[in-house]
């Protein structure tokens, strides 16, 4: 189903995007701890908020987290696990190496096992931690359908194949997105959450100072803008730690900016540049850079549809009394 097909699902109250056509999705359901954990909701929202308050940062990183946790083995948490002596987890792969928020996930499961044990699961609480992150930071809140399960089995290497990279093609993203059942449309509306958070230099570096093997910087990226990035940025440069903010007006706002900054060439990543390489995708950039809501209404379906990719219900899988643990 496609954001467009959504949108005959939402209304909205007030900021709140209610899902009316919940029959779309017969695993999960909203409202799943209703009766069970009546107060899960609340208490992951009060986590967020509390992670936002003291790192505004942490919103985009959950958001991320999210994404990063269903395109490997599903929305199953498995990327909350933590490496051992026998196995190299999810979490140490190096395009996992720089999420965070990870804490928010400990100290919201901390205060769910004390009140409800052995109910919720860990990627019902990362699925709702991301929903909460979109809505602080301005973006449509949306009901989370639940009642996922935990995987058993987090492996880096599956983090490296599944996972599509800052430097890929249009025709790699479709494919990567289409992979795990999201269209083309859903790519770039998913794309759209590069509008807050930040990056390390090392994913966008080889746009600066050697561009395809060459000793100069890409000739689409705004010139001006290649200023700035350099001098945070410095070639051999050793502080492996330096970030830039993905979208330097409002880096903690989820809004439309990215897509103007694509459009004047000022995407960050090879793979934010590469949506106006078709007309398909160069089309829909335009129109979200000129329609806020449409965006934040289709962004919140993507959200939604990315949130069922090969979850486990039922008596598959586990609720984790620790989410960096498998049980025992």
């Amino acid at each position: 189903m496609s954001p467009r097909s959504y949108l005959g699902c939402l209304y909205a109250v007030g900021i709140v995007v209610i899902l009316s056509c919940q029959s779309v999705y017969p695993q999960l359901q909203v409202g799943f701890y209703g009766t069970s954990c009546s107060f899960a909701e609340l208490i992951i929202k009060d986590e967020v908020r509390k992670g936002f308050i003291r790192d505004r940062g942490v919103a985009a990183g959950l958001v991320r987290m999210h994404f990063h946790d269903c395109f490997v083995r599903g929305c199953d948490a498995s990327v909350l696990i933590d490496s051992t002596v026998s196995n190299t987890a999810e979490k140490d792969s190096p395009p996992n190496k720089s999420l965070r928020g990870f804490e928010v996930i400990d100290n919201a499961k901390a205060r769910l096992e004390a009140v409800c044990k052995s109910v919720v699961s860990c990627a019902d609480i990362l699925a709702f931690a991301a929903r909460d992150s979109i809505e602080i930071t301005g973006g449509l809140g949306y009901d989370v359908p639940s009642g996922r399960r935990d995987g058993t089995v987090s492996l880096a290497s599956e983090a490296l194949t599944n996972l599509p990279g800052p430097a890929f093609s249009a025709d790699q993203l479709t494919q990567f997105f289409a992979n795990k059942g999201l269209t083309q449309e859903e790519m770039v509306t998913l794309s759209g959450a590069h509008t807050i958070g930040q990056s390390h230099c090392s994913a966008f570096s080889h746009r600066l100072y050697n561009f395809n093997g060459t000793s100069s910087q890409d000739p689409s990226l705004d010139p001006a803008y290649a200023q700035r990035l350099k001098a945070q940025c410095p070639q051999g440069g050793t502080d492996s730690d330096v970030t830039v903010p993905m979208n330097p007006d409002s880096p903690a706002i989820l809004d439309v900016k990215y897509y103007s900054d694509v459009l004047d060439n000022r995407g960050l990543f090879t793979s934010d540049h590469a949506l106006l390489s078709t007309p398909a995708t160069a089309n829909l950039v335009q129109q979200y850079s000129r329609n806020p809501f449409l965006w934040r209404s289709n962004f919140a379906a993507a959200m939604v549809k990315m949130g069922q990719i090969q979850v486990l219900t039922g008596t598959d899988g586990e609720i984790r009394a620790n989410c960096r643990l498998i049980n025992n």
